[in-house]
This record gives C-alpha cells, structure tokens and sequence, in this order.
C-alpha cells in the first residue's frame, strides 16, 4: 500500500455522523480491490489483499493528552475511533496517489457490529487546541446507501515541528451495515515547494458508493 498509515492513523481517531439505517447483509470484502480499475494511468495505486485487521492502521493514533476541547462535551466525540481497540475480524484495501491527492478504500468485516457514535447538535464541529497543537473536527455531508450507515467528517490539524508550522487536513467517509465497513479517505499529497490541492471530496464519496456496491455485488 502506497504509504497509508500515516494518513490513516490521522484520520481513523476520527468522528462519525450517521445518516441511513443499518442491516444485517452479507458481503465479500476482497472485492473491494476492484476499484483499483476505476483509477487512470496518472494514479499510482496499490492495494491490500484481504488479511487480519491490522489495528496500527485502523485504531489510529491517538492526540496528544492535554488537550482542550470546544464545546468540552464533545471530546468523547472527537477522539472517537472507527474501529474499537480489540476489534477482531478482516480487511483488504486500495490506496490510489495522483492529480495532488490520496485515496485509501478499506472493506472492513468485524466479528461484531462496531457501534457509529453520532456527533449530536452540540457537536457538529469541534475546536481543539493545546501545546502546540490545535484543529477542528467537523461533520461533513456524506451520501446515503440504502440499508447502511453513512459517515463524513473532515479533520484539521495544525502544529510546529522543528520550528516550521505545518498543516495537515483530511476527509474520511464510512458505511456501516452489519458486521461490514467501508472506509474511504482523502488528503492532499505533500509535495515540496507546491501549493496543496484541493481534495476531491466529489470522487471520494463516490468512491464510498462503488465500495458499498463492490463488496456487496
């Protein structure tokens, strides 16, 4: 996989907000990997055959201890994480680099159900900040799949490493039904002395939809 696990450890300490109705389906997460296909020869894509969950990848990282959250009642919220620590079962991925941004696709299948915590009036967008650290945790539009939980939140972080500020922001979407989760994140590639370009959140939540319809297929 092209590099992920930065960027998804950033994002999977995420927030969810769900919209939809869950189920109890069945699905094959491998076929996931079809969406490679969808990815033109600018892109350079890799993928993750179907293995164990592997948590570094999708537990996430935690932030750092001492921050402070705005409003104080949302920080349950938005330290929350898309896959429990413990959380047995498999996943296989697809991570696409190109046009100035990443694409991760991960098909999750958990021994249980994971529980989608929802952000609540009071939580919709999230201020932190501590040390040198500080950010946002919004939720963002995603689209609604028929018989599944859909999720959207983008992630604003902002920090001094060395002295030098640096920035980092990124949108993850998420379908739930049953047992299964597709995951679908999007940041812009760093590259130095150019600007960041714009995330394509268009193609990402489409992405999620082919996902869902993928494993599901």
């Amino acid at each position: 996989m092209s590099n992920p696990r930065s960027v998804v450890a950033f994002l999977c300490a995420g927030v969810l907000t769900a919209c939809g109705s869950a189920g109890s389906p069945s699905a094959d997460i491998a076929k996931v990997l079809s969406l490679k296909d969808g990815f033109g020869p600018e892109y350079k894509v890799t993928e993750v055959a179907k293995t164990g969950i592997d948590p570094i990848l999708l537990i996430g990282q935690k932030l750092p201890d001492g921050l402070q959250f705005d409003p104080p009642v949302c920080a349950k919220f938005a330290t929350g994480q898309l896959v429990p620590p413990g959380t047995k079962g498999n996943m296989a991925a697809v991570s696409a680099d190109g046009q100035g941004n990443r694409f991760i696709v991960i098909a999750v299948e958990t021994n249980e159900p994971v529980p989608v915590t929802e952000p609540g009036a009071d939580c919709k967008k999230v201020t932190f900040g501590g040390g040198a650290v500080r950010g946002t945790v919004e939720s963002v539009d995603a689209p609604k799949i028929d018989g599944a939980q859909s999720i959207g939140v983008h992630r604003a972080l902002q920090t001094v490493i060395n002295g030098q500020p640096r920035t980092g922001e990124v949108f993850t979407y998420s379908a739930h039904f049953g047992v299964y989760q597709v995951i679908v994140t999007a940041n812009p590639l760093v590259v130095s002395d150019s600007p960041a370009v714009p995330v394509n959140t268009r193609r990402a939540t489409d992405l999620l939809v082919a996902g869902v319809n993928a494993i599901r297929g």
